[in-house]
C-alpha cells in the first residue's frame, strides 16, 4: 500500500509563500504521474499542478507563474512551491500519485494539508 504524507500547510498573509511537501512510501519513479490538487469549501477538487513520467508538466491557469512543482528523487518527495499567495488559494491541498500497469490503474491520495491565505 502506497502512503503519501503531505506537510507544510498553514496560515500565511496575502503575498506570502509556502512550500508543501509530499513524502511517498516508495520511489516516485514507480508512478506514471504525480501532482497536487486542492479543494476549497463548497467546490470540487481541482488539479493545481502535475507532471507525468513522460515529462509533461501542467499548471492550472490560476497558479501559473506563481506555483512550481518539483521532486527530490532521493527523498521520494514531491514539492509545491507557492509564491504570491492569494486568498483564493485557500483550500485543502492533496498529493496524488497514479500508477498504471497494463490496463490496471491505481490512484493514491494523501490526507491533505490546509492552506489558509488571510490577513
Amino acid at each position: 500500500q502506497v502512503q503519501l504524507v503531505e506537510s507544510g500547510g498553514g496560515l500565511v498573509q496575502p503575498g506570502g509563500s509556502l512550500r508543501l511537501s509530499c513524502a511517498a512510501s516508495r520511489s516516485i519513479f514507480s508512478f506514471n504521474a504525480m501532482g497536487w490538487y486542492r479543494q476549497a469549501p463548497g467546490k470540487l477538487r481541482e488539479l493545481v499542478a502535475g507532471f507525468t513520467s513522460g515529462g509533461t508538466t501542467s499548471y492550472s491557469d490560476s497558479v501559473k507563474g506563481r506555483f512550481t512543482i518539483s521532486t527530490d528523487n532521493v527523498k521520494n518527495t514531491l514539492y509545491l512551491q507557492m509564491n504570491s499567495l492569494k486568498p483564493e488559494d485557500t483550500a485543502v491541498y492533496y498529493c496524488h500519485a497514479r500508477e498504471r500497469r497494463g490496463l490496471l490503474e491505481d490512484n493514491y491520495w494523501g490526507r491533505g494539508t490546509q492552506v489558509t491565505v488571510s490577513s
